[in-house]
């Protein structure tokens, strides 16, 4: 419908009972009111590149018929002549520069829903401890001198270098998530890679730590101290839990999460699914291994292998226990340091390249080579076997002249 828009003739016009009705204004072509069942919203269109763009104004009643016309005269100005644009593109554009850390921080927590519960965690953490006074910050805000300035006050005394590193490569995972959602006209670039460009990560050498083939003597005797002086179930289980670690190479989360129904007595095997890279694998239980999970399987008390104190729980790190262990046998080690100790005993008995790296669940690679390998657990078995007699006989835990088979079958 057409009409002379003025104050009072819209101020006369009725809601619709249901859609919408668009009057035009007959003193200036492609200025418009739309009407609905509770607004009046004044509108400019035309077409922008052949295609029409329709551009809100403003409800009346919060601006005059007077000064949306203005507004709309200057809104088709824009989209006319060779240099036209599209005012919401433009708005949309100017929305995006404003969206702030943590709003592009929900929006990559949504997307990436595929990622491990711990990840998901790391990055939570990093975002409270370490950006908490940027989060209301626009992310086209956020500059390299920022960063570069952060990343040293983290590594100086305020979480370590370590941290200061695994912290940019968040922050450098949400930027590069935004500049893919949004495009780089909108975020031109990420600011983390300034930290590449002047080489200022910090040098954070591996840790290396694991024990020595002569402190397993002591450790074993640990283990067998803190079940003597504390008898209970969870003190049993702890000691369960640091052997199976030692003796599997199991990582400290598949160890915990372990439930009875992963584990197969009759074909002396257990699998882990859930996994750091995702790929689900399967073990064979050495002699060790076997006695040890039969006898926690005749005292279970709860669907995983290592229960927790509270009902039907998983173990949580023992940290208490652990320093017990370790104030016993007089060692510093870590979850992780056992493994580290299962793989370099397993590399110093030449077990085959291939079959170590699956029984650490390490990723093969690509090369053509071993593409063709087919592992299962019992290819696993004779491995698993020699690592555990390798750990036992070193831990003086073997009784004299035991001759042990190592086909793993008993």
């Amino acid at each position: 419908m057409k009409a002379k828009l003025s104050k009072s003739l819209v101020d006369k016009l009725p809601f619709t009972q249901s859609g919408r009705i668009m009057y035009t204004d007959t003193l200036l072509n492609g200025f418009g009111l739309r009407i609905g069942k509770s607004k009046k919203v004044y509108y400019a269109e035309k077409r922008v590149n052949g295609k029409p763009v329709r551009v809100t104004i403003g409800e009346h009643g919060q601006i005059t018929t007077e000064v949306a016309r203005d507004e709309a005269k200057r809104m088709l100005g824009l989209m006319s002549g060779h240099s036209a644009i599209n005012p919401n593109e433009e708005r949309s554009k100017d929305r995006v520069k404003g969206i702030a850390l943590l709003e592009a921080f929900d929006e990559f927590k949504s997307s990436r829903g595929y990622l491990k519960d711990r990840t998901m965690q790391d990055y939570e953490y990093a975002m409270r401890l370490y950006f908490h006074d940027w989060k209301g910050k626009a992310l086209s805000s956020i500059t390299r001198e920022m960063v570069e300035s952060k990343h040293k006050w983290i590594g100086n005394g305020h979480g370590g270098e370590a941290q200061a590193n695994q912290a940019m490569r968040f922050l450098r995972s949400i930027f590069n998530f935004a500049i893919g959602r949004y495009g780089r006209a909108v975020i031109s670039e990420n600011p983390v890679e300034g930290l590449s460009l002047t080489r200022s990560w910090f040098r954070v050498e591996r840790k290396q730590t694991l024990l020595k083939p002569h402190e397993l003597p002591s450790l074993f005797e640990a283990l067998d101290n803190l079940v003597k002086n504390d008898p209970s179930e969870y003190a049993e289980t702890v000691s369960d839990y640091v052997l199976l670690l030692l003796c599997s190479g199991l990582r400290r989360l598949e160890a915990i999460k372990l439930t009875w129904d992963r584990v197969d007595f009759k074909d002396r095997s257990f699998s882990i699914l859930d996994t750091k890279n995702r790929v689900p694998f399967a073990l064979p239980l050495s002699d060790f291994l076997f006695d040890l999970l039969q006898a926690r399987w005749q005292r279970r008390s709860s669907d995983y292998v290592f229960p927790g104190k509270r009902p039907n729980s998983h173990l949580v790190e023992p940290k208490r226990h652990l320093n017990k262990i370790m104030g016993l046998s007089g060692l510093s080690f870590s979850p992780h340091d056992l493994r580290r100790t299962f793989i370099t005993i397993a590399e110093s008995l030449d077990i085959p390249y291939y079959a170590l790296k699956r029984l650490v669940n390490h990723k093969i690679g690509s090369d053509i080579t071993s593409g063709y390998i087919v592992h299962d657990v019992d290819r696993l078995r004779k491995p698993m076997q020699q690592i555990t007699i390798a750990i036992l006989r070193n831990a003086k835990a073997l009784p004299e002249g035991k001759v042990i088979a190592l086909s793993g079958r008993g």
